[in-house]
C-alpha cells in the first residue's frame, strides 16, 4: 500500500511538508503543493481515513444503537436516520445492544468512536451513557428518561398513547381489557402499563391482575399470551398488546384455534410496524412515526455538533389508527 512517505520520497519533500500539501493545512508554496499532488495521483495514493480522523479526534461517523438490528419496529428508524446521516456526508455505523453490559454496543460507548450516537435501547447501563456524553459526543436517547449534560431527550408520550389506545376499547363497549406486557426493564412498557390502568381507572373500571400477560415485546410473546389465555378457557373480549409484534402474534395464536379477532376478541396494538396493515385482520394501534424521529435525531445531533445544542427534551405524540382487528 502506497504510504505517504512514498509520496514525500517521489516528491523530494519531507514527511511534514507532503502531509501539510495534501491537507492544504500548512506554510507550503503552491509550486511544491503542485509537485506533491501530482506524486499523489501518479502513485495512486489514497489518505488512511481513520489515520486522518485520529489526528483530528473527528471521525465524521454517527453511531446507531438499538435494541435488536433484525427487529421490524427499527426497520423504519434505522432509514430515517441513515437518509439523513448520508445526506449530511457522515457515515452511519449501527449495532445492537444485545448483551447489555457485555455487548459491543457497550464497548463501543466507552471507546467513543464516533462523533455523536443515537440511543433506543433500553438495556445500556445509565451511568455508561452519562459517563460517554460529552461536547464533541453528544447522545440523543429515544424513549430512555436519563438526563445529563450533552444529552438529548427525544420522548413518544407513550403513557398518553396507551391511555387512548385502552379507552378506544371502552368507547367500543368492553368492560375487561386484558394487558400484554412487554420487558419488564422497559421504560415504554412502564408508561404504556401505567396509561392503560390509567385509563381503566379514569372509565370507572377496576385494574385486574388476572388480566395481565407477559410478552416482552417479541412476536413469539404474544402468541404464547394468547395461548395461555386459550388454556385457561377464557379469552377477554379486548387486549391492549404493548407493541404490534406481539399483537400480531396474538392474532396468530387465535387464528389458529378458531378464535375469530375482530369479532370474538378485539386487539390493539402500538408502533405501526410496516406489516400492522397487512396482518388479518389488518391492526389497529397506535402510531409513533419511527422515520421521523430518526430523522429529527439526526438532526438533533448535527445541531450539537455545530456547537447549537438543542433543548434537551422533546415530546412525540402517538397517533390512532383504526383498521378491523377491533371490529367493523
Amino acid at each position: 500500500m502506497v504510504t505517504i512517505r512514498d509520496v514525500a520520497k517521489k516528491a523530494g519533500v519531507s514527511i511534514s511538508t507532503a502531509s501539510y500539501a495534501l491537507n492544504d493545512s500548512g506554510p507550503v508554496s503552491q509550486e511544491t503543493r503542485q509537485r506533491v499532488l501530482k506524486a499523489a495521483q501518479e502513485l495512486k495514493y489514497h489518505p488512511n481515513a481513520n489515520a486522518r480522523h485520529l489526528r483530528s479526534s473527528k471521525t465524521n461517523t454517527i453511531g446507531l444503537i438499538v435494541s435488536d438490528l433484525a427487529g421490524p419496529f427499527f426497520s423504519e428508524l434505522i432509514r430515517g436516520v441513515q437518509e439523513k446521516t448520508l445526506a449530511a456526508d457522515y457515515d452511519l455505523m449501527a449495532i445492537s445492544a444485545i448483551g447489555g453490559f457485555d455487548s459491543t454496543a457497550a464497548k463501543f460507548l466507552k471507546e467513543r468512536r464516533t462523533d455523536a450516537i443515537i440511543i433506543f435501547a433500553h438495556n445500556l447501563d445509565d451511568g455508561l451513557i452519562k459517563s460517554a456524553a460529552r461536547r464533541d459526543m453528544p447522545i440523543v436517547l429515544i424513549d430512555r428518561p436519563i438526563e445529563g449534560k450533552y444529552i438529548i431527550n427525544i420522548k413518544v408520550d407513550n403513557f398518553e398513547g396507551a391511555y387512548k389506545a385502552t379507552e378506544y376499547l371502552i368507547s367500543r363497549g368492553h368492560e375487561e381489557i386484558a394487558y400484554i406486557s412487554g420487558s419488564e426493564d422497559s421504560y415504554d412498557n412502564e408508561q404504556r402499563f401505567e396509561g392503560y390502568k390509567a385509563a381503566l381507572e379514569a372509565n370507572g373500571m377496576k385494574y385486574n391482575p388476572d388480566l395481565i400477560y407477559r410478552g416482552n415485546f417479541v412476536e413469539a410473546g404474544g402468541y404464547a399470551a394468547a395461548k395461555l389465555m386459550i388454556s385457561k378457557g377464557y379469552v377477554p373480549r379486548a387486549i391492549f398488546a404493548a407493541n404490534d409484534e406481539m399483537a400480531i402474534g396474538a392474532i396468530n395464536a387465535f387464528g389458529e384455534s378458531g378464535v375469530k379477532v375482530g369479532e370474538d376478541v378485539a386487539i390493539i396494538g402500538f408502533d405501526d410496524i410496516r406489516i400492522a396493515r397487512y396482518v388479518v385482520p389488518p391492526l389497529t394501534t397506535m402510531r409513533q412515526p419511527t422515520y421521523e424521529i430518526g430523522c429529527l435525531a439526526v438532526n438533533l445531533v448535527l445541531r450539537a455538533l455545530a456547537g447549537d445544542f438543542p433543548e434537551s427534551k422533546i415530546m412525540l405524540p402517538a397517533e390512532l389508527i383504526i383498521r378491523r382487528s377491533c371490529g367493523e
